[in-house]
């Protein structure tokens, strides 16, 4: 049995949860949410000196602002993890964020995967690589030893954060599919196209592409494309229905990171226009109307050399 951890948990909403209750038994928690700087403006800061683990439960945009609070608190040997599936407003991945204000001499790293908050919470298997910067990050996989969550572990923070990122402006147009009962087989399709984007888009972010389908990639895409408790399969959906109020621009939210995703790769280029059309018309879907039907229709005889006959 791995040896008893100090862990603090950031966030409180389902995936914190759900970390919080994977490991409580074997480890001693304690959760930061925002509420708390109210009561304590230190609290933070408080928490987090000399954790074993620090595990950021929530969106990226705080991470930058969090993570340099508690820099100069938490021991040489403490491990941060993120989760976040997001950009910030620089389009930061959490893996360049932690770069930045954490640094090389500290350990973080990364869990994405297949590990649906509540599947898990209710028993359920859930899957997951654990990218780290270093043996001691990775290390950190054995925490989850005795629980249904099943880690990897690699080194290629690069493509699983992007993975896991773009992939969520893929999901949504899958989920405006479903919505449109466009069938079984495009569902199919748009998912192959969809990887196929991303191991080229990951060579070309300095990741492998080989990532791109493993968990961070296609296990969490198929996974957010196909569960009826995924946030962004349900945007993608709303958005068919032409409900595109209910989706907030900002990314404070989980379920919005798709959106502020797509809006913040085409500011800052970080993928190139043009070259991978799939993206484009997923971005297209994202943030502004678009008659998808008509749009994945055009996008098909393009792909399969159909011009039309005059």
């Amino acid at each position: 049995m791995p040896k008893r951890k100090s862990i603090l948990i950031l966030g409180r909403g389902a995936m914190g949860s759900m970390f919080r209750q994977l490991l409580a038994d074997r480890h001693d928690i304690a959760t930061w949410h925002r509420s708390l700087d109210d009561q304590d403006p230190q609290s933070l800061e408080a928490l987090a000196r000399d954790r074993d683990l620090v595990v950021f439960a929530l969106p990226a945009q705080p991470h930058d602002r969090l993570a340099r609070r508690i820099n100069a608190h938490i021991g040489p040997s403490t491990v941060c993890l993120s989760i976040a599936k997001g950009v910030d407003e620089q389009a930061r991945t959490p893996a360049e964020i932690f770069s930045d204000t954490l640094g090389r001499d500290r350990h973080w790293g990364l869990v994405y995967g297949p590990m649906i908050a509540r599947d898990l919470s209710e028993g359920h298997t859930g899957f997951a690589v654990l990218a780290g910067n270093s043996r001691p990050a990775r290390d950190m996989a054995g925490l989850f030893s005795d629980t249904p969550l099943y880690l990897d572990t690699d080194d290629d923070l690069t493509g699983a954060a992007w993975s896991v990122v773009l992939k969520n402006v893929y999901v949504p147009l899958l989920g405006a599919t479903d919505a449109l009962e466009m069938g079984d087989n495009i569902r199919g399709f748009v998912i192959y196209e969809a990887v196929h984007e991303l191991e080229s888009i990951m060579t070309d972010l300095g990741g492998r592409a080989d990532t791109a389908r493993g968990p961070a990639g296609m296990g969490d895409l198929i996974t957010s494309a196909t569960s009826q408790s995924s946030h962004h399969r349900t945007i993608g959906a709303e958005l068919a229905a032409g409900r595109s109020d209910k989706i907030a621009a900002g990314g404070e939210y989980i379920r919005s990171e798709g959106v502020h995703t797509a809006r913040r790769v085409r500011e800052h280029d970080t993928v190139e226009m043009g070259r991978y059309p799939l993206f484009d018309l997923a971005c297209d879907f994202l943030t502004g109307p678009l008659d998808l039907e008509t749009e994945l229709d055009q996008y098909f005889k393009r792909r399969f050399r159909r011009v039309p006959t005059s």
